[in-house]
């Protein structure tokens, strides 16, 4: 690739290298070797610069790191990846592909340090590598995900998740609990909230006026009441508000149609009333499993967290423990999730 200056006009991402024993380290290494990446952003990776090399070598890319104490010692150049370097990871002991306290305390310190660099004001924007809960876990940290933590530590309470692929934008009214309490959650100041906050996303990405469609809970979005009431004295209700406070909320759907007619493009979000109702149709669209080989050959979408004072995006896959080391995952997520933290930062 050529060399030259990034241009102090873009902002700066920050870049979780992720837990240091999956492919976190690679995906960012092949990014940001594409020119793509520095004409949307300078980004610096949050992490172990031993890490990022390693990362470097096993994808065989031509770039040098840049170990800095500070986000005004970074270079920006395209030939040079800038680590804020925190230093805790052990080599020697870092197994690839393999669970441990060390890898998960690592990964989740990139994080912790990211966001207050992003909440001091240093960067504009934060993306995550792919984290793994039980290492996380067995280092002491007891969140179920990345969402969680940015929300611990910014003091947020009312977030969500939005996950996204191609133009199939979809955001969540409850994520990791489980069902049972997936239903308790769909209340009528929930709803709203989560429609509003749809809504506020897509004005960040440049949609001046955003059509939201709301899914239904339950079958047929109820049928009139026949198979439950949220829908009426819940979903039904939150979008009457939403409407009346100027927003296009449409619906409440019936899920089993509602998905295949928003990617199509209709909508500019969806509202997903719970985890899997939301993940589903976006991992279809996103994701490609090659049966004869056995492997994820294509890895598409991205998480947004919507809510927080900052801008936080996301890869929509795990750590891939088992690719963890070949070079051979893929860096299109990554590359999405850069590209939304870039224009939602233009947007702040």
């Amino acid at each position: 690739m050529s060399t030259a200056m990034v241009s102090p006009d873009k902002p700066i991402i920050g870049i979780s290298m992720g837990d240091p024993a999956g492919v976190g380290p690679e995906i960012i290494a092949k990014a940001l070797a594409r020119p793509q990446v520095h004409a949307l952003c300078r980004p610096v990776i949050i992490g172990d610069a031993g890490v990022i090399s390693r990362g470097i070598g096993i994808v065989q890319a031509r770039l040098t790191v840049h170990p800095i104490a500070r986000i005004g010692e970074a270079k920006f150049r395209t030939d040079v990846v800038d680590v804020y370097d925190l230093g805790n990871v052990d080599l020697n002991r870092l197994e690839m592909g393999k669970v441990s306290a060390m890898a998960g305390h690592a990964a989740f310190e990139a994080v912790r340090t990211m966001i207050e660099l992003a909440l001091a004001g240093a960067i504009q924007a934060t993306v995550t590598a792919p984290i793994h809960k039980e290492a996380l876990l067995a280092a002491g940290h007891h969140f179920p995900g990345h969402t969680e933590i940015f929300a611990h530590f910014t003091g947020t309470r009312d977030f969500t998740m939005m996950l996204a692929t191609e133009n199939l934008r979809i955001v969540h009214v409850s994520t990791h609990v489980s069902l049972r309490q997936a239903c308790d959650a769909v209340t009528q100041q929930r709803v709203l909230k989560v429609i509003e906050l749809a809504h506020d996303a897509c004005v960040q990405l440049g949609v001046a006026k955003p059509v939201i469609g709301v899914a239904g809970l339950n079958p047929h979005a109820s049928d009139g009441g026949l198979f439950g009431t949220e829908e009426r004295e819940q979903i039904v209700p939150a979008i009457a508000d939403a409407r009346a406070r100027g927003i296009d909320a449409q619906g409440p759907h019936p899920p089993d149609t509602f998905f295949a007619k928003a990617m199509s493009g209709v909508y500019d979000a969806c509202v997903a009333m719970y985890h899997d109702q939301g993940h589903i149709p976006v991992k279809i669209r996103g994701f490609h499993f090659d049966a004869t080989s056995g492997t994820w050959d294509g890895v598409k979408g991205i998480n947004v967290s919507l809510g927080l004072p900052i801008v936080r995006t996301s890869v929509d896959h795990g750590t891939a423990f088992d690719q963890a080391g070949n070079g051979t995952a893929s860096e299109a997520s990554l590359l999405d999730a850069i590209e939304y933290a870039a224009r939602m930062a233009r947007k702040t």
